[in-house]
């Protein structure tokens, strides 16, 4: 029960306004706790995908290009990688998934992914490098789905103890100090009608 608490029907009113308010809220947090992991399950659903894709195709790259190193004398490889000519800015925008700010990721390139001549280089390093420039695209759209895993996992948590608070503390309380204060004010009124009915009878006796 809330204390001090003076028990008046002007007192009353207010108490049941607040009991009003915290069964609406209870009510929209829980229906968004229950959409925000209706949403989250379908994403790691996706994530799990998209991870184990991106790992098989990373693996795939990192295996061709090893292959092709082979072909090729070290100093080869180093001359032909020596000086990169693409450029990838990354930048990250916010997008709202309900009240929830997940980020959105988009890039900017600029040049080739393969800065050498083909004369000393094997098909196999045009290849590799030209798979690991579509799979940037994949790798970008797995960290964005991931970062949205983590920050909807940590909205549903704080949903749920905003949820558990208005279920198990505030409601009753509100509950049991109305409880309260309409029992005091009925045993008020019983007095008072006590009261007055002997007062009647005092009045007649005269």
């Amino acid at each position: 029960m809330i204390t001090g608490v003076n028990p008046t029907r002007m007192e009353l009113l207010k108490l049941k306004k607040r009991l009003s308010l915290a069964a609406r809220g209870h009510k929209l947090l829980k229906d968004k706790r229950d959409e925000l992991m209706r949403l989250l399950l379908e994403i790691i659903d996706e994530v799990k995908e998209k991870r184990m894709a991106v790992e098989k195709e990373f693996n795939s790259i990192l295996e061709m290009f090893v292959i092709s190193k082979a072909s090729m004398a070290p100093f080869q490889v180093e001359q032909a990688l020596m000086i990169p000519s693409k450029k990838i800015s990354v930048s990250v925008g916010l997008k709202n998934m309900m009240s929830v700010r997940v980020p959105e990721y988009s890039k900017e390139v600029s040049g080739n992914i393969i800065p050498y001549g083909f004369l000393n280089t094997s098909g196999d390093t045009d290849v590799s490098l030209n798979r690991f420039d579509k799979f940037i695209e994949d790798l970008l759209n797995l960290a964005e789905k991931e970062k949205a895993v983590q920050l909807m996992a940590t909205e549903i948590e704080e949903t749920r103890r905003r949820v558990n608070a208005l279920e198990y503390r505030l409601i009753p309380e509100l509950e049991e100090t109305i409880k309260f204060i309409t029992s005091r004010l009925e045993e008020n009124e019983r007095s008072g009608i006590v009261r007055l009915m002997k007062v009647k009878d005092i009045v007649r006796s005269h």
